[in-house]
């Protein structure tokens, strides 16, 4: 179980999050240590501030606030970036860089930038997140390509994306568990690799966790 840090002090989260997290959020570095001391197996970097329609901080900046983290940190580090995918591309080479030899997941790759970022975490020694949208093809056809430049199959992790509530839901697991059969019962190598879910990100989107109680259906 991984606890999210963000590089920029959440603005959007409600009051219940804010509490839980207390001073430590306007400080990546003491946000990582609290989830550490809260005993968080992984702590996940989120450098949402790298995002053009955040901070649009640069990618030097991002670069320096994750190795900071890496080096307060005892415990395995997943950094992602903003979600944008031409900034992404600059911000994870970097990131890479100042993070070497700190065995890292960073992502995420798609199909835009995979070849960028893969390489960026092959010279770097990380571990790679490779995200596809929710189709089994799509996801084993990612892992075809990057094996295909001489990604390491064992370094590399699936996320084949996530969601919080209903349909989403349904349909989200429903793609993660023919991925695993075709694991298992196929056994297709391209299909067995690790699953990550990035939940967190995707909860705090349905309005029904920030509506009050009096909303609640």
């Amino acid at each position: 179980m991984a606890l999210e840090v963000m590089d920029i002090a959440p603005d959007d989260w409600p009051e219940t999050l804010k509490k839980a997290i207390g001073s430590a959020g306007s400080s990546p570095v003491q946000w990582a240590k609290f989830c550490q001391q809260s005993g968080a197996d992984i702590v996940a970097l989120r450098l949402m501030g790298t995002h053009p329609d955040q901070k649009n901080k640069s990618a030097e900046e991002a670069a320096k606030v994750a190795a900071e983290v890496a080096a307060a940190i005892d415990i395995p580090l997943v950094i992602l970036g903003s979600g944008h995918v031409e900034k992404d591309t600059q911000v994870l080479q970097a990131v890479a860089g100042t993070t070497r030899g700190k065995n890292c997941a960073i992502g995420k790759a798609v199909e835009e930038n995979y070849k960028t970022i893969a390489a960026a975490a092959m010279a770097n020694d990380h571990k790679l997140i490779a995200m596809s949208q929710l189709d089994v093809n799509l996801a084993k056809q990612l892992n075809i390509l990057l094996t295909q430049m001489g990604f390491d199959k064992e370094r590399i992790i699936m996320d084949p994306m996530s969601s919080a509530l209903g349909y989403g839901l349904e349909y989200t697991y429903s793609v993660m568990e023919r991925i695993r059969l075709a694991a298992l019962l196929q056994n297709d190598p391209m299909m067995q690799t690790p699953i990550i879910c990035d939940i967190g990100a995707n909860v705090w989107k349905v309005k029904e966790t920030m509506a009050p109680d009096a909303e609640v259906p």
